[in-house]
């Protein structure tokens, strides 16, 4: 299994995207720019640092993330906050930066601001906006999201089940009478950067493929009034899989995710299809060794080894993955893995996590130790299909444990 931990960044800042050299048209077509001058427009940043390794045995820290911010926030403040990132943070002197470049130069600067911490910097996820952000990996690869909002009517039903079958399976929303929701798609591009733009691929050709489908879905019945989802079975997995096999053909795409709902989404990655489920719990816990002397716990853990403790609201999101199955239409029964799900954080949920939860008596209950705590209890009870586990302990900080190497 490989466990990441995740710790965010945020800074302001002016960019232009545009090449001199071009003509207005071409810049708009690659970028979807045109409206900006010379001195560009402004975004909103948020970054993600991620960190892999292995948890410490003694601490239950794979890494201090307070000393990653103290080692990457200088970074962040002095050359990308706000800045003009054309002529105040190179290489964007003489590169175009765009989301995909910009993370790659975090990342950069990142292993080299942590690399005497002891942990591998592995990735940085840079979210430009709500609607777009990119991931640059250590091994390379570079990824590009785009997110598409859409509202649509349907039915949950499969045509191959009979309609006591899909009563039994959907329940009330395969109530003929419908229902809808605001769908939020997120479209994960993946491929070499073209040397000239900077980009997976051009916003022109995005903007397009993408409108297409907003066109196609959005305000429509999604049973009556698209024909190319006629003898589909009508599930968030169905509808993610037709998104993916849609662009296929147009773009370098890696994988969608469709969330139905905030704290529910399917995705699908051209062979499999993945169901991930958010739910929280609330807990007071203190981060201390019992080995460790008054002093050496402060230094260790800061502020979360006062001795009378502190609390967070947990967020979970556990994904599930299994090839669609053709008649159903689903990964996994929704039913059996909100059940369980609630059933193994409800063993958390209320308590001192160091007082009162067994696993928590002999080892310090940090986001690491938590992820590890309840991998084998929920791998268990939804029946081997668990692949990633993520524990949002604070809007900053975030662990992840992934079963599979190509569960992101």
């Amino acid at each position: 299994m490989l466990m990441t931990a995740n710790r965010r960044f945020a800074f302001s800042a002016s960019r232009r995207l545009a090449r001199a050299d071009w003509s207005a048209s071409r810049n708009h077509e690659t970028y979807g720019t045109g409206f900006e001058r010379q001195w560009g427009s402004g975004e909103n940043y948020t970054a993600h640092l991620v960190l892999a390794g292995e948890p410490d045995p003694v601490t239950g820290m794979l890494v201090n993330l307070t000393a990653v911010k103290a080692a990457f926030e200088p970074v962040v403040e002095s050359s990308f906050d706000h800045a003009f990132l054309n002529l105040d943070t190179p290489p964007f002197d003489h590169l175009p930066p765009t989301p995909e470049l910009v993370a790659r130069e975090l990342l950069s600067r990142g292993q080299a601001a942590c690399a005497e911490l002891g942990v591998s910097v592995v990735a940085c996820h840079l979210a430009e906006s709500a609607a777009t952000a990119a991931t640059a990996y250590a091994d390379g690869r570079v990824e590009r999201d785009w997110w598409l909002e859409f509202s649509a009517a349907r039915v949950t039903r499969s045509p191959y089940l009979s309609e006591a079958e899909n009563e039994a399976l959907f329940g009330r929303a395969a109530s003929p009478l419908g229902h809808g929701h605001g769908y939020r798609l997120r479209v994960t591009l993946a491929g070499p950067l073209d040397r000239e733009s900077g980009l997976v691929a051009s916003y022109g050709l995005v903007g397009r493929l993408l409108g297409e489908l907003h066109e196609m879905l959005d305000h429509r019945n999604l049973n009556l009034e698209v024909p190319m989802l006629a003898r589909q079975p009508i599930t968030s997995e169905c509808l993610a899989r037709f998104i993916f096999v849609y662009l296929w053909p147009h773009l370098p795409i890696a994988r969608v995710r469709l969330h139905e709902m905030p704290h529910f989404f399917a995705e699908y990655d051209g062979e499999r299809g993945y169901l991930g489920l958010e739910r929280t719990f609330s807990a007071a816990h203190c981060l201390r060794v019992a080995s460790f002397s008054e002093e050496r716990n402060r230094q260790v853990f800061g502020k979360c080894a006062n001795p009378n403790g502190h609390g967070h609201r947990y967020t979970v999101q556990a994904t599930v993955a299994n090839p669609i199955n053709d008649r159903t239409g689903i990964v996994f029964p929704l039913d059996r893995f909100t059940e369980g799900l609630e059933e193994v954080l409800a063993r958390l949920d209320g308590r001192h996590l160091d007082l009162e939860v067994e696993a928590f008596r002999s080892r310090p209950s940090t986001g690491e130790n938590i992820a590890l705590t309840l991998w084998p209890q929920l791998y268990e009870r939804l029946e081997e299909r668990l692949v990633r586990l993520r524990i949002f302990e604070t809007p900053n900080n975030r662990f992840t444990l992934r079963g599979e190497a190509g569960a992101r």
